[in-house]
């Protein structure tokens, strides 16, 4: 299978002190990748790193197999972008846009972009500036698709939208990628999105990556056992991957859920949501 995005050895340094450090990734075409981790963790460094926006300081990016310092230009034609600190010029209208991004992107598809306002319902004839939270993210979406990109590169695209537009998003991306030549990278907080949608969950942790993995095995592999706290002592620890202790129980996640069952027959086991999972990796004791 091609890569869609491959990324080796990236180094990019900050003079603060964070550093996104000895970053490999390669991330196939055809499925939707989901980008984990808390604020400050490396997350927006590591996609304006894959789009050029950030100059890296070492290590190569490449999409589609070409190198995104020499092809560039080239490139942005087949990827669709939607970014969190990135906004449309409020003084335009909606439809102000269509011609906008005619002149920036070849493959623009004017029916395509209005049919999304439709979907979506937006008025083509408000102007930016009306347009609350949601609708913008909205409007960010409908242009990031209506030019008919091959990969899509996304930083919180469904944050501010309610639940019932937030399904029919993630249901236009799981379109998009149905005829497995189209990629997404989704970078969000809203982990219960991909539990619905991702196939591979890439998990960032102080600039390095935590956990690199699809969403089944992590799914179906790690579990939290809740015990006493006098249990907990009798757990092999290496089976432990992390542990909480509340005020009356412990919560130990493990990685092994099936070994697990067979081992911890007094105890309950409870499988794992991907936001627990990041939270017991990053906030547990080891």
């Amino acid at each position: 299978m091609s890569s869609a995005i491959k990324i080796e050895n990236l180094v990019k340094k900050y003079e603060g002190g964070f550093t996104l450090g000895g970053i490999n990734i390669d991330i196939p075409e055809g499925i939707i990748v989901g980008l984990i981790g808390e604020n400050g963790a490396g997350k927006t460094t590591l996609v304006k790193s894959i789009l050029n926006i950030l100059k890296i300081d070492e290590g190569n990016i490449s999409i589609f197999g070409k190198d995104m310092n020499s092809y560039e230009d080239e490139i942005k034609e087949d990827i669709g972008i939607v970014l969190d600190d990135i906004f449309f010029p409020e003084v335009l209208l909606i439809k102000d846009l269509d011609s906008v991004f005619t002149g920036v992107y070849k493959n623009w598809d004017s029916s395509l972009f209005y049919k999304y306002l439709v979907d979506f319902k937006l008025d083509k004839n408000s102007k930016i500036k009306t347009l609350s939270k949601g609708m913008r993210k909205k409007l960010e979406i409908a242009c990031a698709l209506a030019h008919n990109p091959k990969l899509l590169i996304l930083d919180e695209p469904t944050s501010g939208l309610d639940p019932i537009v937030r399904n029919e998003v993630l249901d236009i991306f799981l379109k998009f990628i149905s005829d497995d030549e189209h990629t997404i990278l989704l970078s969000t907080h809203i982990t219960s999105d991909l539990e619905h949608i991702a196939d591979n969950i890439i998990f960032i942790n102080d600039g390095k990556v935590l956990l690199e993995d699809s969403r089944d095995n992590i799914l179906e592999q790690y579990a939290i056992i809740k015990c006493d706290k006098e249990y907990l002592n009798s757990i092999d620890k290496k089976d432990i991957v992390s542990y909480k202790k509340n005020k009356y129980d412990c919560e130990v996640l493990i990685k092994n859920q099936s070994l697990a069952r067979k081992k911890y027959k007094d105890c309950v086991i409870d499988k794992i949501t991907i936001e627990e999972l990041m939270i017991m990796m990053i906030k547990g004791e080891r």
